[in-house]
């Protein structure tokens, strides 16, 4: 495995990535230079020549043709993490149980659970539906964020897609709405085959040298403070 270490023009230099390093976070992190936004081109970033996002515009592309996971996965912010890696890490997250399990061992909250079960009948599910089956708003439910930052955190729900609005012409607008569903539903016999293969501490620790591997110049507590 090689340093972490890339420039992304492209679509597809974001998925060679993504293939390549296993781990891509999107934003600067505790860790310099491990993510996107640090070795982006700044025309893939926000091209200035027809003012689109063209990193945003690829996120919901790169997650379905690599079949990665994407979540708040690192300091709650946004990492895009490959098939092959996401059994280990979310066994790991979640210290080897699945959710109905943590719940009947009283380690998840009810808030939680309400949420999960929301995702888990209805996945694949935008995040504006969500809103509107849970009654979480203004008027309703409060802590909608937190509580969807917590189970990816946790990595009992992944962002599987980001659904635009289109006009009359049916051309896209706006910022794209995530959509979100369990690992178990989204990556099928891929992840529910491999997620508790191991103990969570063997897990922890093939992810941790993975790291150690693609982040020479961090220091082991870094990496601990990352993955913590």
């Amino acid at each position: 495995m090689k340093k972490f270490d890339f420039l992304i023009k492209t679509k597809e230099d974001l998925i060679e990535a993504v293939n390549t390093y296993g781990f891509v976070p999107l934003f600067e992190n505790s860790i310099k230079g491990f993510s996107i936004e640090e070795h982006v081109d700044p025309e893939a970033w926000y091209s200035s020549s027809d003012g689109s996002w063209k990193v945003w515009e690829w996120k919901g592309p790169v997650i379905k043709e690599t079949g990665c996971a994407y979540g708040k996965f690192f300091e709650r912010k946004a990492v895009f993490i490959s098939r092959e890696w996401f059994p280990d890490f979310a066994n790991y997250r979640r210290d080897g149980y699945d959710f109905d399990a943590l719940f009947d061992y009283g380690l998840a909250r009810y808030t939680d659970k309400e949420l999960f079960d929301l995702i888990d009948s209805n996945a694949p599910i935008t995040s504006k539906m969500l809103k509107r089956l849970g009654n979480y708003g203004k008027n309703g439910k409060k802590g909608f964020d937190s509580i969807i930052t917590r189970l990816q955190e946790t990595c009992y729900v992944t962002t599987t897609d980001f659904v635009y609005q289109r006009d009359k012409y049916g051309m896209t607008y706006g910022w794209g709405v995530a959509e979100y569903s369990t690992p178990e539903k989204a990556l099928g016999e891929d992840f529910t085959d491999n997620v508790y293969s191991l103990e969570p501490k063997e897990s922890y620790e093939r992810v941790f040298n993975h790291l150690k591997e693609i982040l020479p110049d961090a220091d082991e507590k870094q990496i601990k403070k990352l993955l913590k």
